[in-house]
């Protein structure tokens, strides 16, 4: 087994194990669908030294002239946002001190059902190289508005990270992904159609 395929071995194992990733509940998605696979953005990040380890497996992934291009590191607040602050203060521990410091940049929330970009991170993002992160990756659809806000910014997207993939994304940004581990997630289900809420299984809760 080569290094890389030993990261996301144990990056699988270890998100299960600390109940990261649920692979046997019953999740309401939010959006219409219910299924038995979560990502659990709360238990990633409610201790600091989970997400900088996750975050340094992401990195050593990364193709070493990503490393080295690397301007800015931005990402959703939705879950990437904390992620992309982590990867963009540990890019600089993996560069010379002469290197030119990694920015940040935050995309908020719309409620209109996109992102927004603050006028102070368009600037940030100008005629910069940008790394794009999230927690998982799962049609895309998100990576897909964040990119064209960073292109309307001036900037230009180098590649797209995330550390769960869930292998479902139907969005072809033309930019690498790389993925801290895949899991091909079961088949979710309309919620009216829903087998688990059928079988009176109860939707888990945090």
């Amino acid at each position: 087994m080569d290094r890389r395929a030993a990261i996301r071995e144990r990056a699988l194992r270890d998100l299960q194990q600390s109940e990261v990733l649920i692979r046997d509940g019953h999740f309401d998605y939010g959006n219409g669908f219910h299924g038995r696979v979560y990502l659990n953005p709360h238990q990633l990040f409610r201790q600091p030294a989970t997400i900088w380890r996750f975050a340094q497996d992401l990195i050593d992934l990364l193709p070493a002239d990503l490393v080295q291009q690397t301007e800015v590191v931005a990402g959703p607040v939705t879950g990437g946002a904390l992620l992309a602050h982590t990867i963009a203060g540990l890019l600089d521990s993996r560069r010379s001190l002469t290197h030119p410091p990694c920015s940040f940049a935050p995309f908020n929330y719309d409620p209109a059902g996109g992102f927004a970009l603050r006028p102070f991170y368009r600037r940030v993002l100008e005629g910069r190289r940008v790394l794009l992160a999230d927690d998982v990756r799962n049609t895309g659809e998100t990576f897909g508005k964040c990119k064209a806000l960073i292109q309307a910014a001036g900037g230009t997207l180098v590649a797209t990270v995330e550390i769960y993939d869930r292998c479902e994304a139907v969005v072809d940004l033309g930019v690498p992904n790389i993925a801290l581990t895949e899991y091909g997630a079961p088949e979710n289900y309309r919620a009216a159609e829903c087998p688990l809420c059928k079988s009176c299984v109860p939707v888990t809760r945090f």
